[in-house]
């Protein structure tokens, strides 16, 4: 029997965290006018599957945009954006979520490959240039 990998983050304050079960693939960094001015890097799974949230009573706040197809969603406290996630049901059921990776410990993500994707002009993903989360760290 093999144990899952789990990889878990938080929000500055500790009110909110979020936990991610089994590999994740990639780290999405996107340019669109919102991801990019937020600087996240996006791991994406489905709420009550790989994703989940946990937060202290009415510790979260969201914002919609645009078509309000998914809400971001903030630590009221601290401020820290820790997930996006779709306001309706895919046709499966599921519910699409993405948690900002920034906000777990560096080592824990640091070899994740990156995926640019051109959310500006394109909608579509950029070809991978080798980098991993770790690149991004300052």
């Amino acid at each position: 029997m093999t144990a899952t990998k789990t990889t878990t983050g938080s929000c500055h304050c500790g009110a909110v965290h979020w936990r991610f079960s089994g590999d994740i693939p990639d780290a999405t960094i996107c340019n669109c006018t919102i991801c990019r001015r937020y600087g996240v890097l996006w791991a994406y799974g489905h709420v009550g599957e790989e994703i989940s949230i946990t937060a202290a009573d009415g510790a979260l706040s969201s914002y919609a945009w645009g078509a309000k197809t998914i809400s971001f969603n903030f630590c009221k406290s601290c401020g820290n954006l820790v997930s996006w996630q779709g306001l309706a049901p895919e046709p499966d059921g599921r519910t699409r979520i993405a948690v900002n990776l920034r906000l777990a410990e560096p080592d824990a993500v640091a070899a994740i490959p990156l995926q640019r994707f051109e959310g500006l002009h394109s909608w579509e993903d950029l070809p991978r240039d080798g980098r991993t989360v770790k690149d991004m760290w300052f």
